[in-house]
């Protein structure tokens, strides 16, 4: 039996969605995706997929991406009427058509490619580019852009938003801004955190590291609107991270400003070496072994 490693570029409203992970009796992003190719590819069981970020209840995505192993001749069965007369790339264009038809009408998979040799969704990525989106206006958010943008009820100002974010950046032990998981180190690199205002008055955050660990980015936004508002100092997250331990200042942003815009890959030739090395322990000074979890 031949398998093939399929890579799938997809995107999803996360609004009623209990995350991206399968969880009994609840309905997840995952569990649609591997029912709806398990139906599709009559299998058995349906397959697993590995996938580059873990996304809570309500995160959004544009830009996820996850790989799935299949046997070659279940792509057959996308041969329809034609058996054995399609090629890989024509069946790939079929099951991406079957999926628009079967998926629900919030998750969407917008690519179906086979993977390179060495590529793991998960452990290749170098980086995952977050936006959260937060609007002051007086009167509230756009009631068409309610599940995608935050309402924050006090003025904010862009340029303390980013004296305050940039004390943030670089290799860090971001115990602070994360939930704390049994045998999960929270060291990143967090190599982008900055703030701008679109022409129709919604503050953007792009947020831009190796990994993240649970909350993260949700963590460090509510940290920064207490700085952005006048409510903190602009060194006030930055004192927090340097703390290392959870602040009860600290409030978690709610969940639904936050999407998955954009998973980075290495070239081909450097996809295997780099998922051997995230695998392997991050450890700084003073800090100990653990197991990276990503995010």
């Amino acid at each position: 039996m031949i398998v093939v490693r399929l890579r799938l570029d997809l995107g999803y409203d996360g609004s009623d969605f209990s995350g991206w992970a399968r969880q009994p009796g609840l309905r997840t992003v995952q569990g649609e995706i591997e029912q709806a190719l398990g139906k599709i590819l009559r299998l058995a069981e349906a397959p697993m997929l590995t996938v580059a970020g873990r996304t809570d209840a309500g995160v959004h995505a544009r830009g996820q991406v996850a790989h799935v192993d299949v046997a070659d001749d279940a792509l057959a069965e996308l041969d329809g009427n034609r058996a054995g007369t399609l090629g890989t790339d024509e069946r790939l264009s079929a099951l991406v058509r079957r999926l628009g038809g079967v998926l629900p009408p919030d998750v969407r998979v917008f690519r179906v490619t086979v993977a390179p040799e060495g590529f793991d969704a998960r452990f290749s990525a170098m980086s995952r580019r977050y936006a959260y989106r937060v609007s002051d206006a007086v009167g509230g958010v756009d009631p068409l852009r309610r599940q995608e943008v935050v309402w924050h009820n006090r003025a904010l100002d862009v340029d303390a938003l980013n004296t305050a974010a940039a004390r943030l950046l670089g290799e860090h032990d971001f115990a602070a801004f994360c939930k704390k998981r049994e045998g999960a180190t929270t060291i990143r690199e967090l190599q982008r955190l900055d703030w701008v205002r679109g022409g129709d008055g919604v503050l953007v955050a792009t947020v831009v590291a190796d990994a993240f660990c649970h909350s993260m980015v949700r963590a460090l936004v509510g940290s920064l609107l207490a700085a952005g508002d006048g409510r903190r100092p602009v060194e006030w997250p930055g004192q927090v991270l340097a703390k290392a331990v959870r602040d009860s200042g600290v409030h978690v942003a709610p969940a639904h400003g936050l999407c998955l815009e954009e998973v980075s890959y290495p070239p081909e030739a450097e996809l295997a070496a780099r998922a051997r090395a995230t695998r392997r322990v991050r450890t700084l000074s003073a800090v100990g072994d653990a197991a990276l979890e990503d995010q």
